[in-house]
């Protein structure tokens, strides 16, 4: 974070679209391995693999220092402000605010991760100021790909973006969205 980017609020709970979206808890740990160890979240995604106790307690922890040094915000998908079924997360990037979704695989198939996507859109744009949000997915990730049609997302003429992530090569495809 540079000294003209304003800091992150250190809680933030927003609501919207049948959601709430807040911190994630130390109570929260138990759950998080259900939520993100699972195969199409290992592949799709950096999070580590296996996703344990221990993978919990450093997102947790990575949370929290992302979240103090301005970088990035990570926030429990819940309905009910309690109960998690998924995260969502904000980053700021030299290319951009992004945005990246998690959801468990009980709770797919409920349009959790567009709502989500959708509630923090708003919160960049009518929060934090930015004129634009993106997301960078994979195009052979179909449900990604869905999440980003979904939400008036649409392809940037920009380059893919390629990398190696756990042994796998990648290309990911920048989405955009404009401020309203």
């Amino acid at each position: 974070m540079n000294s003209t980017t304003p800091p992150f609020p250190a809680r933030i709970d927003l609501s919207g679209e049948g959601l709430v979206l807040r911190d994630w808890t130390e109570t929260d740990l138990p759950a998080m391995p259900g939520l993100f160890d699972h195969p199409d979240i290992a592949y799709w995604t950096p999070m580590a693999s296996p996703f344990d106790a221990a993978a919990a307690r450093a997102r947790l922890d990575r949370d929290r220092r992302l979240r103090s040094e301005g970088t990035a915000i990570l926030l429990a998908i819940t309905v009910d402000g309690r109960t998690p079924l998924g995260e969502v997360m904000l980053r700021r990037a030299p290319e951009g605010t992004e945005l990246g979704y998690a959801i468990g695989p009980a709770h797919r198939g409920k349009g959790l991760a567009a709502r989500a996507v959708r509630v923090m859109a708003a919160y960049a744009f009518e929060q934090l100021g930015v004129d634009q949000v993106i997301l960078e997915l994979e195009p052979e990730n179909a449900a990604s790909v869905a999440v980003a049609t979904r939400t008036g997302f649409a392809p940037l003429d920009v380059e893919l973006i390629r990398g190696v992530e756990k042994g796998r090569p990648y290309a990911l495809q920048t989405w955009g969205l404009n401020r309203p």
